[in-house]
């Protein structure tokens, strides 16, 4: 069966035009345009011929090709490897998650008082560390977004409860303040204030929904009503859902230290994305308007250049994904001083963590290792010539097809370059780039499954009447087969004899029923 064809599949064509290359390219594909006409109509219109020697056109044109094709194909590794790379941190959450809710033992010792550790005190312990395992992505999401800080809508009810200050929060001076928050620029005194209030009666009454976002670090009053639909339209299209949707819903509510940001900050969309040229205007125009208080947007935020050209997020001074592993190895360190870690489950813990650690840094370098600017200057240059000229070597030929034949190689050769260039880093809010808020609502999904799982005795779901564990060969139940001490089964010296032959029984069986037999 063929493969649906992209273009036509289903869903909006607006979405999928802005999802190609052409409103990036489209000014200077309009510009080489304007150079063939112009030698077309010289040629044709006058005695002068513009035309030229076309016997380069064969020779560089193969070699330009072969290097946009390399340009494009290491492009599209470095967004194959991130998406292997997000792959790994959801394994190692998963796995962290399992060990932390599984295998770590739930009966726990006082060494203080020698008494029983109350489940409710376990439990608490354990899911309040795999909530820390479903930060440690969301953080990492931030971070290669250049989104710095841990005031996000998504992020701060998760790791809101870890300390802000080397000592006692009661004696604590700005000048002991984490890094952690340091670096997210909380404010001292209005967390003294929300400490002296009753935190749980301020949280009973801080509705939130989706349709009113959390106020951005600009204030609410200053968050126009196209910024928070196109923020909406966003999302809602990236995973096709209801406008309702609001996963952010299912978190913590708890006061801050300072305005939650939204979990997403994608760019605004504004006929300047389309007609860049049209920002001259924007500027001439800049002394005549109203001055409005300066606006810090998240790099994220920021669209394009004068050119059209699309504006690639700064990289974020931020060490949360950092800190999030140091307070989950401070955990296993806990641990591991209480004897709960027997050497494999320490080992496997160990690597978890460790693996969370190697596959940011090899996101960062994706992220902040671009191509060497004299390598993509020296490739776009050499085609702005290549193009340029073109026009002037074909037109002996072609005549006045010259014009769309232009046009043609113009939105080829530079799609291709544009593609390479855009899928560069998947990590921006392209509707090319990764989908990494998808990605962190999966990991949160499958960390609050891996805590709903009871971790029943086997005894108590494998041997039941509901079990069939020698079929087809034996269709019995477990049940059934324990209850029946008579079988052959149960015999002291033949049970194992008979047990292998209804194993092979069953290895024929499923050998002929598997296999399909052409007639």
């Amino acid at each position: 069966m063929v493969a649906a064809n992209p273009l036509f599949a289903g869903g909006s064509y607006y979405k999928k035009f802005k999802a190609t290359v052409v409103n990036d390219i489209w000014p200077e594909v309009l510009f080489f345009v304007l150079i063939a006409t112009m030698v077309v109509l010289v040629s044709e219109l006058t005695s002068t011929s513009l035309a030229i020697s076309n016997q380069m056109l064969t020779v560089l044109g193969t070699v330009l090709g072969l290097v946009i094709s390399f340009r494009t194909s290491t492009a599209y590794e470095r967004f194959s490897e991130g998406r292997k790379l997000w792959t790994n941190i959801a394994i190692a959450s998963r796995n962290l998650a399992q060990i932390i809710w599984i295998v770590v033992p739930f009966d726990r010792v006082n060494k203080a008082t020698g008494e029983k550790k109350p489940h409710l005190e376990v439990v608490i312990e354990k899911k309040s560390m795999i909530n820390l395992v479903q930060a440690y992505s969301v953080s990492v999401k931030h971070l290669l977004r250049g989104e710095g800080g841990v005031y996000y809508a998504d992020l701060y009810p998760l790791i809101s409860f870890l300390p802000r200050f080397s000592v006692h929060t009661d004696k604590a001076t700005e000048d002991d303040m984490l890094p952690l928050w340091k670096a997210s620029e909380m404010d001292h005194e209005t967390h003294r204030s929300l400490r002296e209030n009753t935190i749980i009666s301020r949280a009973s009454t801080m509705p939130r929904t989706n349709s009113e976002p959390l106020p951005n670090t600009r204030g609410s009053d200053e968050i126009t009503e196209s910024e928070k639909r196109e923020s909406e339209m966003w999302y809602n299209g990236r995973l096709k859902r209801s406008k309702t949707f609001d996963p952010e819903a299912a978190l913590p509510v708890l006061p801050s230290e300072r305005p939650l940001q939204p979990a997403r900050n994608p760019p605004v969309t504004s006929m300047y994305d389309y007609f860049p040229f049209l920002r001259i205007f924007k500027l001439v125009l800049k002394p005549f308007r109203r001055h409005k208080p300066k606006v810090t947007e998240p790099t994220s935020a920021r669209t394009r250049t004068l050119t059209g050209k699309k504006i690639k997020p700064e990289a974020a001074d931020s060490n949360v994904p950092v800190e999030i592993t140091l307070f989950l190895m401070t955990y296993y360190a806990s641990l591991s001083r209480q004897g709960l870690l027997t050497p494999p489950v320490a080992t496997a813990m160990n690597n978890a963590i460790g693996a969370l650690q190697d596959t940011v840094v090899n996101l960062e370098r994706i992220k902040n290792t671009p191509l060497p600017f004299a390598y993509q200057a020296h490739l776009r240059l050499s085609l702005w010539l290549y193009l340029f000229f073109l026009p002037f070597q074909i037109y002996s030929a072609f005549k006045w097809l010259t014009i769309p034949a232009s046009a043609f190689a113009s939105f080829l050769l530079l799609g291709f370059l544009e593609i390479g260039q855009e899928i560069e880093n998947p990590f921006n809010y392209d509707l090319n780039d990764l989908d990494l808020d998808n990605f962190c609502l999966a990991i949160q999904r499958e960390l609050h499954e891996v805590t709903a799982h009871t971790s029943p005795d086997p005894d108590s779901f494998i041997f039941t009447e509901w079990n069939q564990p020698f079929a087809p060969a034996d269709r019995r139940s477990a049940k059934e087969m324990m209850e029946d001490v008579e079988h052959s089964y149960h015999g002291i010296d033949t049970g194992v004899h008979h047990i292998r032959q209804t194993m092979l029984r069953s290895w024929r069986d499923v050998d002929e029923a598997t296999r399909h037999h052409s007639h």
